[in-house]
């Protein structure tokens, strides 16, 4: 089932900016880099769609409505950032934009259009296997603050919570949503780290354990397959 909705291209100046953006702060994602590159570099900003940074990584086919010129399959795009637009939902990248249009001319021609009307529809993501994979991110410092970012969830779902073990109460303790797909603690637990996380999809809302621990000398930047098979 398709939405409707109304497209905003993002042009040089906006890109630009957001670009720039996330050379500063990684993104509202808190992807940085890797938010313009993954799947090829087809990427959107979202607002509705957004749900406190819940959004992150979801997937979705978006296709435009003007039969002469765009393709019936339409484009296929990661959200990696926040972005809102005079009635619009979705900020394409010019590479995802150009997707839309059925050969290369008419892509040009939506282009020129700017703001189109579209539907969308959200799509299982495929990342090589990975069910949830996360990285400590880069401004972690142990042993005195643990940020993970969320990279991949496969399927329709989102990671809407994380909790971190707590050896010495036999208890998890909340991870605080930093930003985005960025989840924060000060002062983590030393040696190994488990975590497990609350997925929401066709199935409900409930918790899965990642299989792999984070070793007790982490590093910033490493990155981890939780081996979670999500059904």
């Amino acid at each position: 089932m398709y939405c409707d909705i109304t497209l905003l291209l993002q042009n040089h100046i906006i890109y630009n900016m957001i670009d720039q953006l996330i050379n500063i702060v990684g993104g509202a994602c808190g992807f940085g880099e890797y938010g313009k590159t993954i799947n090829d570099g087809n990427v959107a900003g979202v607002s509705r769609l957004w749900r406190n940074g819940s959004g992150c990584g979801a997937c979705y086919q978006v296709r435009c409505k003007i039969a002469e010129y765009c393709d019936e399959n339409g484009a296929y795009v990661v959200v990696t950032d926040y972005g809102e637009g005079d009635r619009t939902d979705f900020i394409m990248s010019p590479r995802g934009y150009s997707r839309l249009g059925h050969n290369a001319y008419a892509s040009q021609v939506l282009f020129k259009y700017g703001v189109v009307d579209i539907e969308y529809k959200r799509v299982p993501c495929k990342y090589n296997g990975y069910n949830i994979m996360y990285k400590v991110h880069e401004h972690s410092n142990n042993p005195f603050y643990l940020a993970i970012l969320i990279l991949y969830v496969d399927g329709t779902y989102d990671v809407t919570s994380a909790e971190i073990w707590q050896e010495e109460c036999k208890e998890w303790r909340a991870l605080r949503r930093a930003y985005g797909a960025v989840f924060d603690t000060t002062n983590p637990p030393s040696g190994e780290i488990k975590l497990r996380f609350q997925v929401s999809g066709n199935a409900g809302i409930y918790w899965v354990q990642s299989k792999n621990a984070i070793p007790s000398d982490w590093k910033p930047g490493s990155a981890y397959d939780t081996e979670i098979q999500l059904t």
